[in-house]
């Protein structure tokens, strides 16, 4: 404890020289960074507000050069503090980028565009993506990797979890969006990172500097264990598990871009990030489809998935039941003043569940588009495809139709959060990935596993990908509700890699996941995660624990660790 508290006090009279930025280790302010979206609570040494990559630097440094002395001392960059899985938690030193790293450096619209690539934005960390999205809007532009909670997480948080949405299943992750980076390695320089040709790997490892042996020890990694780390890739369409050393050499690029997204800051801290963008498509057009059972789920995935819609969502009985629940709060969210008018546009799901009750499955897809008449073009094709499973179906009448189902998907985790008394939202197993088609097998017998502990639980996700979202309501202050929390994810995971899933497809591993590694991927391959975390970060200062665990049976990263800090309250 001691050495904890002289690390620091050395740290706050080092940044009296030259950090711009703002300092806070009041009690407050720890007890507010202790806690993300997950059910995991890390109490923080202290809080730092970084006024720019220079502030980084400063911090970076003193910890690089101060480690052998306070072993303790470590740095995790937190932005929003939407994450589900405890990623921005640690019990050193909290980087907050949100207070004054945030802003547009350059938007740009290509002369000449395509769908996949139509302009670049250049940012910073702490940006919020609602904040962003509007100015791209202005050029016609959009990132279209934005998250459900998009109207709480930043660019940079997006970065680090590799995230994804409700577009993923037309136009991929958040790594597919990356031109170029800029990082703080653990030396406490800034470096850009960007896709590399051979030639320039090879000039790039022949400096002699910490920057080349980054990029030496990484080539050594994938040039060597390429069959290993190929057949290592989940084969589904969304991964977040593991670093993504497969990703890094195709054979004719070598991109570092794409191991750092999605490490959640566990190799270097992200300054600046470069978005390549694409073009808005004016209009938009739901077509809903309502199953009474989960019969035929992987053939009519199948089926609609073929017309490549802009987005393809779910959401099960138990979400539609909430949102009926608390309506007057879903109004607030949809910033409307008639509830008569939202309750007359509920009359197809209030007869429905009259009639039959609520529908085991909502499937939202979405057509986007210039022309309407092709739109419903579209969504005739579809109907007339699907008509003959005999499920009901229906197209939202307008904009206002549509986003009554829109904020049904998004809003049902926050709906929870807020209204659910003497139990929270515990996400552990909250991001499951399994190939679309094993669905109809897959989600009885993962909802055996639940209704076996006898949870209360919301299952929403992207139908069209295989990937659900399963949140579950606990009182953690019952014992019996903490051990099941370990039980159900060795069940659920097991299931999940039977049929060739992921153990996370978007939410990123964090505290909750890390723990699980070697199950998805074996220890071979959790060894070579090691040497790529040990290659940037040789001596653990970024973010322990993620991704990589700790060395002992009750260190960061371990099942015994991810126990000892679940929230109790």
């Amino acid at each position: 404890m001691n050495s904890e508290k002289n690390s620091i006090e050395a740290l706050k009279d080092s940044l009296k020289a030259g950090f711009k930025g703002d300092v806070d280790d009041s009690a407050a302010a720890l007890a507010t960074y202790s806690h993300d979206a997950s059910l995991l609570e890390v109490r923080p040494r202290i809080v730092l507000f970084p006024k720019d990559a220079d502030d980084i630097k400063t911090v970076v440094r003193f910890v690089h050069e101060n480690k052998a002395k306070y072993p303790d001392l470590s740095i995790t960059v937190r932005a929003a503090g939407s994450d589900m899985s405890g990623g921005p938690l640690n019990d050193s030193i909290i980087l907050d980028v949100t207070k004054y790293m945030r802003g547009i450096k350059s938007i740009t619209k290509h002369p000449t565009q395509t769908e996949m690539d139509s302009g670049e934005a250049t940012v910073l960390p702490g940006m919020f993506y609602r904040d962003f999205e509007p100015e791209a809007a202005k050029l016609g532009l959009l990132l279209p990797c934005y998250t459900a909670s998009k109207n709480l997480n930043t660019l940079g948080g997006m970065v680090g979890n590799n995230s994804a949405g409700e577009k993923t299943l037309r136009y991929g992750k958040t790594e597919d969006f990356i031109k170029q980076l800029r990082v703080v390695f653990a030396d406490g320089n800034e470096y850009v990172v960007k896709p590399l040709s051979k030639a320039e790997l090879d000039r790039k490892i022949a400096q002699n500097d910490f920057e080349a042996s980054v990029y030496r020890e990484i080539w050594d990694i994938v040039s060597k264990n390429s069959a290993a780390l190929a057949k290592a890739k989940p084969r589904v369409s969304k991964n977040s598990a593991g670093y993504y050393l497969w990703n890094v050499w195709d054979g004719r690029t070598f991109d570092l871009t794409k191991l750092i997204v999605g490490s959640q800051g566990t190799l270097g801290i992200a300054t600046e990030v470069t978005f390549r963008l694409v073009p808005i498509k004016p209009l938009s057009k739901l077509f809903v489809v309502f199953m009474p059972s989960l019969d035929h789920l992987g053939e009519i995935v199948r089926d609609i998935a073929a017309f490549r819609p802009e987005s393809f969502e779910s959401y099960d009985d138990s979400t539609m039941a909430l949102a009926v629940k608390f309506m007057p709060d879903m109004l607030r969210t949809m910033h409307l003043h008639n509830f008569a008018r939202l309750l007359w546009s509920f009359r197809p799901e209030a007869w429905m569940a009259l009639s039959g009750g609520f529908p085991k499955l909502v499937l939202l897809v979405e057509f986007c588009g210039s022309d309407a008449t092709a739109i419903d073009a579209e969504i005739d094709a579809l109907e007339a495809k699907i008509r003959h499973y005999g499920f009901k179906m229906r197209r939202a009448k307008n904009e206002f139709d549509s986003e009554k189902y829109w904020t049904i998907r998004r809003e049902s985790f926050n709906l929870l959060r807020k209204h659910v008394k003497g139990r929270r939202t515990a996400p552990f197993v909250d991001d499951i990935i399994v190939p679309p088609e094993t669905m109809p097998e897959f989600l009885p017998k993962m909802r055996k596993i639940l209704d076996e502990y006898k949870l209360l639980y919301t299952i929403a996700g992207h139908a069209g990908n295989g990937n659900f979202h399963i949140i579950p309501l606990m009182d953690m202050r019952d014992p019996a509700n903490a051990r099941a929390i370990d039980e159900v994810s060795d069940k659920v995971y097991d299931l999940v890699l039977s049929y060739g899933g992921s153990i996370t497809a978007e939410h990123n591993d964090g505290i909750i996941r890390t723990p699980y590694l070697a199950k998805q991927f074996g220890s071979e391959i959790v060894a070579l995660f090691k040497r790529a975390k040990d290659a940037f970060d040789p001596e653990d200062i970024f973010n322990p624990g993620k991704k990589v665990p700790g060395l002992g049976p009750d260190a960061p990263g371990t099942k015994a660790y991810m126990m000892e800090h679940l929230a109790r309250s």
